[in-house]
């Protein structure tokens, strides 16, 4: 999902760099006025889990591949906007360091897999628990549902930029980007759950409070 230099143009690119760089400074100011000290280490932890956990890929179908996203996943465990942040760094880190996506459309890569990714994905987990049931089971039933619409909309939102730039036309980019990341979210969807069934078992405190 991540959109290489060149396959927007500038006026989109701009716009969500723009987007994005408000994004991160919104939840910086509202994260270091209420996050507590004995949240660094698991935020820190956090990032270096999803940093290393998006560099493995798995199989999905026609030679295709994904890897792992872990917006809400980080949104669970840390709140929000501090997945949000968590999710920016990473993407930060893989585009100049990996080049893992294009240093122009950093902003649209930002907006769609942490401002999609972590935080809307991280409010519909808290929608689906919420209309569910608050259990433990229904927990994890909305994790993977978070999981999986927090992958297909952010490819969509991912193809709406393509088309919009004039790339691909959205009729062949949204079917072909939210099919294959129907079956992403899957994997996505796996993955959270079995870390937060782990994460129960040894720290169930850590997904009791709410969190910014």
């Amino acid at each position: 999902m991540h959109i290489p230099d060149g396959f927007l143009d500038p006026k989109t690119w701009i716009t969500f760099n723009i987007l994005s760089a408000s994004g991160i400074t919104f939840a910086l100011n509202r994260i270091k006025k209420q996050i507590e000290e004995k949240s660094i280490p698991l935020i820190g932890v956090m990032a270096a889990f999803i940093f290393a956990a998006q560099m493995i890929n798995f199989p999905v179908a026609g030679g295709t591949s994904g890897h792992f996203m872990g917006g809400v996943l980080a949104g669970i465990l840390l709140g929000p906007l501090t997945g949000f942040v968590v999710l920016s760094t990473v993407l930060i880190i893989q585009c100049f360091i990996f080049q893992d996506g294009g240093l122009t459309v950093l902003g649209a890569n930002i907006f769609n897999m942490g401002i999609i990714g972590s935080v809307l994905g991280t409010y519909l987990y808290r929608f689906f628990f919420k209309l569910l049931g608050s259990n433990k089971n229904n927990s994890l039933v909305s994790a993977f549902a978070g999981a999986w619409f927090s992958i297909v909309l952010a490819a969509i939102s991912c193809a709406v930029q393509l088309a919009v730039s004039g790339t691909v036309p959205l009729i062949t980019a949204l079917p072909a980007m939210a099919g294959i990341h129907a079956l992403i979210g899957i994997g996505e969807g796996i993955i959270t759950v079995l870390v937060l069934s782990y994460i129960q078992r040894v720290r169930p405190d850590l997904l009791e409070v709410q969190k910014v």
